[in-house]
């Protein structure tokens, strides 16, 4: 395995403490020293522990909106490409977890042009998912009386909790958990006419070995 570069050991250093101190009360000589590295290397690499944050937060967002346009661009029908990025967003988890973490506990303490980046590509990701619930209703493959917005932060809303409880030594697996996540979600939306489609009897678990 490759040695680590000076950003990935910077960064994995501010994780562990911004994760258990807070960014307020980690100071670049605590990061440089947990990590091993230098303030010429923190500085070369960052410009400010904002931009580390920032950088934190980017790394994760950007991963979701990716592996979502992948989705969209491989996959044909709105129910596919629905689980798809059911799929993708709790299998993040598994790289991602301190980062979302650290999102959710420290993203107010993100300097404005730095939220505001964070927020746009926030907002891409969610106009994605409502596109796909929207496209799903007007083909006919999604129930007609869930109403768009709502089904969507309800999925949002069921996965982002995922950082709170997932321990990688748990009883189950992230993928196995992504299996589970997107049995509950493509049984809630699709119609019964999408659910009985032979193609995709892939979504349920009853067709999969746990």
């Amino acid at each position: 395995m490759p040695a680590k570069s000076t950003k990935q050991r910077i960064t994995e250093a501010a994780l562990k403490l911004f994760e258990e101190f807070g960014f307020h009360a980690v100071t670049v000589d605590k990061i440089v020293q947990e990590s091993g590295t230098s303030k010429g290397g923190f500085y070369h690499n960052f410009k400010s522990k904002d931009e580390l944050l920032y950088t934190i937060h980017e790394s994760f967002i950007s991963y979701i909106i990716d592996k979502a346009h992948q989705a969209h661009a491989s996959w044909s029908t709105p129910a596919e490409k629905l689980y798809e990025t059911v799929h993708s967003f709790v299998r993040m988890f598994e790289v991602y977890q301190a980062h979302v973490t650290v999102f959710y506990q420290e993203s107010l303490y993100l300097s404005p042009v730095y939220f505001d980046s964070i927020k746009k590509k926030r907002d891409r990701y969610k106009d994605m998912m409502f596109s796909v619930v929207k496209e799903g209703k007007q083909q006919g493959e999604f129930r007609h009386e869930l109403p768009v917005p709502i089904t969507s932060m309800a999925i949002f809303g069921m996965i982002n909790w995922t950082y709170k409880w997932y321990k990688a030594e748990g009883e189950y697996s992230i993928r196995e958990i992504a299996d589970i996540y997107a049995d509950l979600i493509m049984q809630a939306v699709l119609t019964e006419e999408a659910r009985n489609k032979k193609d995709y009897q892939r979504f349920f678990l009853g067709h999969k070995v746990m």
